[in-house]
């Protein structure tokens, strides 16, 4: 069943981003006609789904509500009558879901839901996560608005849009702005470089990274860190700092990802959103001619030496206890 799942990219972006002009581009294209798309607005009236093009049969408008809150059930519902409604025929067949969430969502509930939820993980998965980031409010957006710059740190591609308006490709400050809060993310300025199969690549990060790099920037709520580790991680050591990380980072833990060398099982991707993570994939084999793990985690408000203590649970042998504390993992290590 896994193999059949469908994938279900996010676009989101703040207000006035471009997020469906961006999505409408895209939908014009012939290998994005058996798309199913969910439109989410904030108010009583909808009008977004109303400016999509095509496949108007398939388009979902959750209105009065946010998908990221109290409208999250709406969104599992929705998707479950989706897939109902394709096996009996009562709507146009699709095989791939694109949601627009509206400009102030968090997307984390979204992804989290799509990783870990017994019933869409059965017929769904997460594909590509897209950003819409304003070329000429972007910068004001991300130092004034927290919303902002957690759709930024979540992303997969980072897509900048009006550079026509900026006499840019892309302001130099903005790019600088955005790889400070999510190094691992593609910036694609303009998004003509984005094609429709861009959108359902599954969810993971095959990038290489180096060791203990890390941005900083005057509004350092959300940081970016990116580790590579040398010596093969274990099983237990995996389980135990996903456990760490659940109960002492929690919700500070905005996004982990990684390609990872787990010592008798070759590469296996790490995916995590806040406290929810997807069962562990082994992939068939490695991506690249590096097989040294590679970890990327976006986080808000954690300190990078306990982050960097914290990943020596991973090669913690069976048997190992995990550090009771923050306190404990550091003073392991003095």
């Amino acid at each position: 069943m896994a193999s059949e799942r469908l994938p279900v990219a996010v676009v989101t972006g703040f207000l006035g981003s471009g997020k469906t002009t961006l999505l409408n581009r895209l939908l014009r294209h012939p290998a994005l006609a058996d798309t199913a798309v969910i439109v989410n607005e904030l108010g009583e009236i909808g009008l977004d789904h109303l400016l999509v093009v095509g496949g108007h049969d398939n388009v979902v408008l959750l209105n009065a509500g946010c998908l990221c809150c109290a409208m999250l059930d709406t969104f599992k519902d929705t998707l479950a009558d989706l897939s109902y409604k394709r096996a009996r025929g009562e709507i146009p067949p699709f095989s791939r879901v694109v949601v627009e969430t509206t400009g102030l969502a968090d997307p984390a509930p979204i992804l989290q839901s799509l990783l870990r939820d017994s019933f869409l993980s059965v017929y769904y998965k997460l594909g590509t996560v897209i950003t819409t980031v304003d070329a000429v409010l972007g910068v004001s957006e991300l130092d004034n608005h927290p919303e902002a710059r957690k759709q930024a740190a979540l992303a997969d591609r980072l897509i900048v849009t009006k550079t026509d308006l900026t006499g840019d490709a892309c302001p130099a400050d903005l790019r600088a702005r955005l790889l400070n809060l999510n190094a691992s993310a593609h910036v694609d300025c303009g998004g003509t470089a984005l094609a429709p199969d861009d959108l359902f690549v599954e969810s993971k990060v095959v990038v290489p990274v180096v060791d203990g790099h890390h941005h900083h920037h005057h509004a350092a709520d959300i940081q970016s860190y990116s580790f590579r580790i040398e010596t093969p991680i274990t099983w237990s050591g995996l389980a135990g700092w996903i456990d760490f990380s659940k109960e002492f980072f929690g919700n500070k833990m905005l996004r982990a990802k990684g390609i990872l060398d787990v010592a008798g099982a070759g590469p296996v991707v790490l995916q995590g959103v806040q406290t929810v993570f997807a069962p562990s994939q082994r992939l068939p084999a490695w991506p690249d001619v590096d097989h040294t793990s590679r970890l990327v985690c976006i986080v808000q408000g954690v300190d990078e030496t306990i982050l960097r203590q914290s990943l020596t649970i991973l090669q913690a042998e069976p048997g190992t206890h995990r550090p009771a504390s923050i306190a404990d993992l550091m003073n392991a290590h003095h």
